[in-house]
Protein backbone atom coordinates (compact mmCIF):
# COMPACT_ATOMS: atom_id res chain seq x y z
CA UNK A 1 0.00 0.00 0.00
CA UNK A 2 2.82 2.38 0.91
CA UNK A 3 4.60 1.45 -2.23
CA UNK A 4 1.54 2.38 -4.30
CA UNK A 5 1.20 5.75 -2.56
CA UNK A 6 4.85 6.46 -3.15
CA UNK A 7 4.47 5.60 -6.80
CA UNK A 8 1.45 7.97 -7.11
CA UNK A 9 3.30 10.86 -5.47
CA UNK A 10 6.10 10.50 -7.93
CA UNK A 11 3.73 11.84 -10.60
CA UNK A 12 3.27 15.14 -8.73
CA UNK A 13 6.91 15.74 -7.90
CA UNK A 14 8.66 18.05 -10.43
CA UNK A 15 12.18 19.09 -10.73
CA UNK A 16 13.23 22.74 -11.12
CA UNK A 17 13.55 22.36 -14.89
CA UNK A 18 10.07 20.81 -15.07
CA UNK A 19 8.52 23.67 -13.11
CA UNK A 20 10.16 26.26 -15.34
CA UNK A 21 8.87 24.52 -18.45
CA UNK A 22 5.32 24.37 -17.08
CA UNK A 23 5.43 28.07 -16.16
CA UNK A 24 6.61 29.05 -19.64
CA UNK A 25 3.90 26.94 -21.24
CA UNK A 26 1.24 28.58 -19.09
CA UNK A 27 2.60 32.02 -19.92
CA UNK A 28 2.59 31.20 -23.64
CA UNK A 29 -1.05 30.11 -23.47
CA UNK A 30 -1.98 33.41 -21.80
CA UNK A 31 -0.12 35.45 -24.43
CA UNK A 32 -1.79 33.55 -27.31
CA UNK A 33 -5.23 34.04 -25.75
CA UNK A 34 -4.55 37.78 -25.29
CA UNK A 35 -3.52 38.30 -28.93
CA UNK A 36 -6.50 36.28 -30.13
CA UNK A 37 -8.87 38.48 -28.13
CA UNK A 38 -7.21 41.70 -29.37
CA UNK A 39 -7.32 40.66 -33.04
CA UNK A 40 -10.97 39.58 -32.78
CA UNK A 41 -11.96 42.87 -31.15
CA UNK A 42 -10.11 44.89 -33.77
CA UNK A 43 -11.81 42.99 -36.59
CA UNK A 44 -15.25 43.71 -35.12
CA UNK A 45 -14.44 47.40 -34.72
CA UNK A 46 -12.97 47.54 -38.23
CA UNK A 47 -16.05 45.91 -39.77
CA UNK A 48 -18.36 48.33 -37.92
CA UNK A 49 -16.22 51.24 -39.03
CA UNK A 50 -16.47 50.13 -42.67
CA UNK A 51 -20.25 49.74 -42.34
CA UNK A 52 -20.60 53.19 -40.76
CA UNK A 53 -18.39 54.68 -43.44
CA UNK A 54 -20.59 53.19 -46.16
CA UNK A 55 -23.74 54.60 -44.52
CA UNK A 56 -22.10 58.01 -44.19
CA UNK A 57 -21.13 57.92 -47.84
CA UNK A 58 -24.71 57.10 -48.87
CA UNK A 59 -26.12 59.91 -46.75
CA UNK A 60 -23.57 62.35 -48.10
CA UNK A 61 -24.42 61.27 -51.64
CA UNK A 62 -28.11 62.00 -51.04
CA UNK A 63 -27.27 65.40 -49.54
CA UNK A 64 -25.12 66.24 -52.56
CA UNK A 65 -27.89 65.24 -54.97
CA UNK A 66 -30.42 67.40 -53.07
CA UNK A 67 -27.99 70.31 -53.19
CA UNK A 68 -27.66 69.86 -56.94
CA UNK A 69 -31.44 69.88 -57.37
CA UNK A 70 -31.74 73.00 -55.23
CA UNK A 71 -28.97 74.71 -57.18
CA UNK A 72 -30.66 73.85 -60.48
CA UNK A 73 -33.99 75.18 -59.19
CA UNK A 74 -32.44 78.42 -58.04
CA UNK A 75 -30.52 78.75 -61.28
CA UNK A 76 -33.72 78.72 -63.39
CA UNK A 77 -36.39 80.74 -61.49
CA UNK A 78 -39.89 80.63 -62.94
CA UNK A 79 -41.89 83.75 -63.64
CA UNK A 80 -45.15 84.28 -61.75
CA UNK A 81 -48.06 86.67 -61.35
CA UNK A 82 -47.26 88.82 -58.27
CA UNK A 83 -50.97 89.03 -57.44
CA UNK A 84 -50.86 85.43 -56.22
CA UNK A 85 -47.74 85.42 -54.03
CA UNK A 86 -48.23 83.07 -51.08
CA UNK A 87 -46.79 83.70 -47.61
CA UNK A 88 -44.06 81.12 -48.22
CA UNK A 89 -43.09 82.41 -51.67
CA UNK A 90 -43.03 86.00 -50.46
CA UNK A 91 -40.82 85.05 -47.53
CA UNK A 92 -38.43 83.13 -49.83
CA UNK A 93 -38.20 86.17 -52.10
CA UNK A 94 -37.19 88.35 -49.18
CA UNK A 95 -40.46 90.10 -48.37
CA UNK A 96 -41.40 90.83 -44.78
CA UNK A 97 -44.66 89.57 -43.26
CA UNK A 98 -46.00 93.14 -43.19
CA UNK A 99 -45.29 93.62 -46.90
CA UNK A 100 -46.99 90.32 -47.76
CA UNK A 101 -50.01 91.22 -45.62
CA UNK A 102 -50.38 94.55 -47.45
CA UNK A 103 -50.60 92.71 -50.77
CA UNK A 104 -53.14 90.19 -49.42
CA UNK A 105 -55.29 92.96 -47.95
CA UNK A 106 -55.23 94.74 -51.31
CA UNK A 107 -56.31 91.54 -53.10
CA UNK A 108 -59.16 90.94 -50.64
CA UNK A 109 -60.69 94.19 -51.86
CA UNK A 110 -60.98 92.60 -55.31
CA UNK A 111 -58.14 94.70 -56.73
CA UNK A 112 -55.17 93.57 -58.82
CA UNK A 113 -51.61 94.81 -59.09
CA UNK A 114 -51.03 95.53 -62.79
CA UNK A 115 -47.49 96.91 -62.86
CA UNK A 116 -44.15 96.78 -61.04
CA UNK A 117 -44.67 100.34 -59.83
CA UNK A 118 -48.12 99.52 -58.46
CA UNK A 119 -46.70 96.45 -56.70
CA UNK A 120 -44.20 98.65 -54.85
CA UNK A 121 -46.87 101.22 -53.97
CA UNK A 122 -49.07 98.51 -52.44
CA UNK A 123 -46.42 96.42 -50.64
CA UNK A 124 -43.91 99.23 -49.97
CA UNK A 125 -40.95 96.95 -50.66
CA UNK A 126 -37.53 98.55 -50.99
CA UNK A 127 -36.03 99.49 -54.36
CA UNK A 128 -33.28 96.93 -53.85
CA UNK A 129 -35.71 94.07 -53.28
CA UNK A 130 -37.93 95.26 -56.12
CA UNK A 131 -35.01 95.10 -58.54
CA UNK A 132 -34.51 91.43 -57.63
CA UNK A 133 -38.19 90.53 -57.87
CA UNK A 134 -39.31 92.58 -60.88
CA UNK A 135 -37.63 90.35 -63.54
CA UNK A 136 -39.71 87.42 -62.21
CA UNK A 137 -43.05 89.20 -62.56
CA UNK A 138 -45.36 88.06 -65.34
CA UNK A 139 -48.60 89.99 -65.76
CA UNK A 140 -51.52 88.83 -67.96
CA UNK A 141 -51.38 89.72 -71.66
CA UNK A 142 -54.24 92.17 -71.39
CA UNK A 143 -52.22 94.15 -68.85
CA UNK A 144 -49.04 94.22 -70.93
CA UNK A 145 -51.11 95.30 -73.91
CA UNK A 146 -52.96 97.99 -71.99
CA UNK A 147 -53.11 100.43 -74.89
CA UNK A 148 -54.76 97.86 -77.12
CA UNK A 149 -57.25 97.14 -74.37
CA UNK A 150 -58.19 100.80 -74.05
CA UNK A 151 -58.67 101.14 -77.78
CA UNK A 152 -60.82 98.00 -77.75
CA UNK A 153 -62.97 99.41 -74.93
CA UNK A 154 -63.39 102.64 -76.90
CA UNK A 155 -64.44 100.62 -79.93
CA UNK A 156 -66.98 98.66 -77.88
CA UNK A 157 -68.44 101.87 -76.46
CA UNK A 158 -68.84 103.31 -79.93
CA UNK A 159 -70.47 100.11 -81.10
CA UNK A 160 -72.94 100.25 -78.21
CA UNK A 161 -73.80 103.80 -79.10
CA UNK A 162 -74.61 102.75 -82.66
CA UNK A 163 -76.94 99.85 -81.68
CA UNK A 164 -80.37 100.18 -83.27
CA UNK A 165 -82.80 97.55 -81.95
CA UNK A 166 -84.60 95.43 -84.55
CA UNK A 167 -87.64 93.14 -84.44
CA UNK A 168 -86.59 89.71 -83.17
CA UNK A 169 -89.02 88.00 -85.55
CA UNK A 170 -87.32 89.73 -88.49
CA UNK A 171 -83.75 89.12 -87.29
CA UNK A 172 -81.51 87.08 -89.57
CA UNK A 173 -78.77 84.66 -88.62
CA UNK A 174 -76.21 87.43 -89.19
CA UNK A 175 -78.14 89.81 -86.92
CA UNK A 176 -78.17 87.24 -84.13
CA UNK A 177 -74.45 86.51 -84.47
CA UNK A 178 -73.63 90.16 -83.83
CA UNK A 179 -74.40 89.46 -80.18
CA UNK A 180 -71.27 88.47 -78.29
CA UNK A 181 -71.87 84.88 -77.14
CA UNK A 182 -74.13 83.83 -80.01
CA UNK A 183 -72.30 81.85 -82.63
CA UNK A 184 -73.27 79.76 -85.61
CA UNK A 185 -74.87 76.94 -83.61
CA UNK A 186 -76.86 79.01 -81.10
CA UNK A 187 -78.15 81.34 -83.82
CA UNK A 188 -79.55 78.30 -85.66
CA UNK A 189 -81.20 77.07 -82.44
CA UNK A 190 -82.90 80.46 -81.96
CA UNK A 191 -84.23 80.46 -85.53
CA UNK A 192 -85.55 76.90 -85.15
CA UNK A 193 -87.22 77.90 -81.90
CA UNK A 194 -89.00 80.72 -83.71
CA UNK A 195 -90.22 78.26 -86.37
CA UNK A 196 -91.78 76.06 -83.66
CA UNK A 197 -93.94 78.95 -82.38
CA UNK A 198 -94.48 80.60 -85.76
CA UNK A 199 -93.37 83.87 -84.18
CA UNK A 200 -91.93 84.94 -80.87
CA UNK A 201 -94.58 86.53 -78.67
CA UNK A 202 -92.10 87.99 -76.18
CA UNK A 203 -88.40 88.80 -76.02
CA UNK A 204 -88.39 86.86 -72.73
CA UNK A 205 -88.59 83.63 -74.73
CA UNK A 206 -84.89 83.94 -75.54
CA UNK A 207 -84.10 83.31 -71.88
CA UNK A 208 -85.41 79.74 -72.30
CA UNK A 209 -83.45 78.97 -75.47
CA UNK A 210 -80.63 76.46 -74.98
CA UNK A 211 -77.19 78.12 -75.07
CA UNK A 212 -78.38 81.65 -74.28
CA UNK A 213 -76.72 82.65 -71.01
CA UNK A 214 -78.13 85.41 -68.74
CA UNK A 215 -75.39 87.79 -69.97
CA UNK A 216 -76.21 87.07 -73.61
CA UNK A 217 -79.93 87.48 -72.92
CA UNK A 218 -79.36 90.94 -71.44
CA UNK A 219 -77.48 92.03 -74.56
CA UNK A 220 -80.24 90.55 -76.76
CA UNK A 221 -82.77 92.75 -74.96
CA UNK A 222 -80.71 95.77 -76.06
CA UNK A 223 -80.50 94.65 -79.68
CA UNK A 224 -83.95 93.15 -80.28
CA UNK A 225 -87.60 93.69 -79.41
CA UNK A 226 -90.94 92.00 -80.07
CA UNK A 227 -93.88 94.12 -81.12
CA UNK A 228 -96.77 94.19 -78.69
CA UNK A 229 -99.29 93.55 -81.49
CA UNK A 230 -97.41 90.63 -82.99
CA UNK A 231 -99.70 88.04 -84.55
CA UNK A 232 -99.16 84.51 -83.21
CA UNK A 233 -100.96 81.22 -83.75
CA UNK A 234 -103.06 80.57 -80.65
CA UNK A 235 -104.33 77.32 -79.16
CA UNK A 236 -107.82 77.00 -77.70
CA UNK A 237 -106.97 75.36 -74.39
CA UNK A 238 -110.56 74.13 -73.87
CA UNK A 239 -111.06 72.41 -77.24
CA UNK A 240 -107.58 71.27 -78.29
CA UNK A 241 -106.89 67.54 -78.27
CA UNK A 242 -103.82 65.90 -76.73
CA UNK A 243 -102.26 65.70 -80.18
CA UNK A 244 -102.75 69.43 -80.76
CA UNK A 245 -101.53 70.38 -77.29
CA UNK A 246 -98.34 68.34 -77.65
CA UNK A 247 -97.37 70.41 -80.70
CA UNK A 248 -96.99 73.45 -78.48
CA UNK A 249 -93.24 73.61 -77.56
CA UNK A 250 -93.80 74.22 -73.85
CA UNK A 251 -96.23 71.31 -73.40
CA UNK A 252 -95.06 67.70 -73.18
CA UNK A 253 -97.29 64.64 -73.55
CA UNK A 254 -97.78 64.11 -69.79
CA UNK A 255 -98.84 67.71 -69.17
CA UNK A 256 -101.13 67.68 -72.21
CA UNK A 257 -102.95 64.64 -70.81
CA UNK A 258 -103.32 66.34 -67.44
CA UNK A 259 -104.98 69.32 -69.17
CA UNK A 260 -107.53 66.97 -70.76
CA UNK A 261 -108.13 65.27 -67.38
CA UNK A 262 -108.61 68.62 -65.66
CA UNK A 263 -111.16 69.69 -68.30
CA UNK A 264 -113.11 66.48 -67.91
CA UNK A 265 -113.25 66.80 -64.13
CA UNK A 266 -113.61 70.58 -63.68
CA UNK A 267 -115.05 71.86 -66.91
CA UNK A 268 -113.46 74.57 -69.01
CA UNK A 269 -110.45 76.58 -67.95
CA UNK A 270 -111.45 80.17 -67.35
CA UNK A 271 -108.04 81.79 -67.42
CA UNK A 272 -104.32 81.22 -67.08
CA UNK A 273 -104.67 80.85 -63.31
CA UNK A 274 -106.67 77.65 -63.83
CA UNK A 275 -103.82 76.26 -65.94
CA UNK A 276 -101.40 77.00 -63.11
CA UNK A 277 -103.43 74.70 -60.84
CA UNK A 278 -102.53 71.65 -62.93
CA UNK A 279 -99.61 69.57 -61.70
CA UNK A 280 -96.28 69.88 -63.55
CA UNK A 281 -97.33 73.17 -65.15
CA UNK A 282 -94.18 75.08 -66.26
CA UNK A 283 -94.88 78.07 -64.01
CA UNK A 284 -91.67 79.91 -64.98
CA UNK A 285 -93.01 80.14 -68.55
CA UNK A 286 -96.63 80.85 -67.61
CA UNK A 287 -96.68 84.48 -68.79
CA UNK A 288 -95.31 83.49 -72.18
CA UNK A 289 -97.69 80.53 -72.47
CA UNK A 290 -100.66 82.85 -71.83
CA UNK A 291 -99.76 84.79 -75.00
CA UNK A 292 -100.33 81.66 -77.11
CA UNK A 293 -103.63 80.49 -75.54
CA UNK A 294 -107.34 81.16 -76.01
CA UNK A 295 -109.87 80.50 -73.23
Amino acid sequence: MKKQIKTLKSYFLFSKEHRSGIFLLFLLIIVVQFFYFVIKTNNFFFQNTIKEDKECLLIQKKIDSLKNVKEETVAIPKKFNPNFISDYKGYMLGMSITEIDRLHAYRKEGKFVNSVKEFQEVTQVSNELLQKMAPLFQFPEWVTANKKQKSFETFVKKEKEKIIPIDLNLATKEDLMKVYGIGDKISDIILKEKEKFGSFASIEQLAFVWGVSPEVFQECKQRFFVQSNVVVTKININTASVKELVKFPYFNYAFSKEIITYRSMNGVLQNIDDLAKINSCPLEKLKIIALYLEF
